[in-house]
């Protein structure tokens, strides 16, 4: 069955919509029925609630051959208190890393640690972390947020780089506004994450996900970048994308500065056929209970992911996935 592409985007926004609403979420997490259907339909995508869950999904990429990028998951915290619990989650979890086989970075929003409350109690809790990765041999990936905080996430994460300057930044190729970001961020050695945008964005503000201009903004930035030696994260498990690079940049981009990287429970085969092939890898693990946005945007990416969500939830299908999980974790 071909779905028409006008009722898969308009079920992509519908999720969009619903990853935003949180008056729906706290009446799914009210529900113990409905709490229990919506945890096992995140479990593809995220590594679990508790820090050690993701230590044990990033031991078992490391021996893999894959490097990790890490983060607690959450977003628009509005209350100084719970933005105080988060930084400290995300801390232990740094300190933690130091005693980790393999290389994993630590990746926040802003308004997980308070940009939302006040930018300057943000920018504390972001300092703060980042020192905490340095100690730990690591450095901190600030991740994009909506359009309507990309000029307070640069400016935070400018001020960041002034004392942590290996910080990187996440920009979005979507954004009409990214090419004059690009040029911004560039005057700074951190890494730049290139993604595409998951956020519910107007024409006005964004190229459509998945059409012609954004594959050719977000193919430009990527070479720019590869070309000008500055360090690069190719964050996407479009396979099409993927190749479409490798036949424009060929072997620059096994150079350093460039790495390929994905996200958990989405791009693993590509992954590593990439680093099957001598590239650069990096899997992105998230962890935590507020997975809600997160996971609504990854299934909204691809609409068809709802069938997949529905397997999920199918018992024996998940006992068999459970066992797939066990039997990778002992043979990495």
């Amino acid at each position: 069955m071909t779905i028409p592409h006008e009722e898969l985007a308009a079920a992509a926004d519908t999720l969009r919509s619903w990853a935003l609403d949180e008056r729906l979420k706290e009446t799914v997490r009210a529900d113990p029925a409905l709490a229990s259907i919506a945890e096992r339909v995140a479990r593809r995508y995220t590594a679990g609630s508790q820090v050690d869950d993701a230590l044990r999904l990033l031991a078992a990429n490391h021996a893999k051959g894959h490097q990790g990028s890490i983060e607690c998951v959450g977003e628009s915290v509005r209350d100084a208190d719970v933005a105080l619990r988060e930084t400290e989650t995300i801390v232990d979890l740094a300190a933690q890393l130091a005693a980790t086989p393999g290389t994993a970075t630590i990746s926040f929003d802003l308004s997980h640690v308070g940009s939302v409350v006040s930018p300057e109690l943000g920018l504390k809790h972001a300092l703060r972390i980042a020192q905490a990765a340095r100690d730990a041999g690591s450095y901190v990936m600030v991740s994009a947020e909506g359009s309507s905080r990309t000029d307070l996430v640069l400016e935070l994460w400018e001020r960041i780089s002034s004392d942590f300057p290996e910080t990187g930044i996440t920009l979005q190729a979507r954004l009409h506004r990214t090419p004059i970001d690009l040029d911004r961020v560039r005057r700074r050695p951190g890494p730049i994450r290139v993604v595409k945008g998951a956020f519910l964005e107007s024409s006005a503000v964004a190229h459509p996900r998945n059409s012609a201009p954004m594959y050719q903004a977000y193919r430009a930035m990527v070479s720019e970048l590869v070309r000008a030696s500055h360090r690069v994260n190719i964050a996407s498990h479009d396979r099409t994308l993927v190749a479409r690079l490798q036949d424009e940049l060929g072997d620059e981009l096994r150079a350093e500065h460039v790495e390929f990287e994905m996200l958990q429970g989405l791009g693993t085969e590509l992954l590593d056929s990439l680093r099957d092939e001598g590239l650069a890898t990096r899997e992105y693990i998230v962890f935590g209970p507020e997975w809600w946005l997160y996971v609504l945007n990854r299934i909204a990416e691809h609409p068809e992911r709802a069938i997949t969500a529905l397997a999920d939830l199918n018992p024996q299908f998940t006992s068999q996935l459970r066992e797939c999980d066990a039997k990778s974790g002992q043979s990495s």
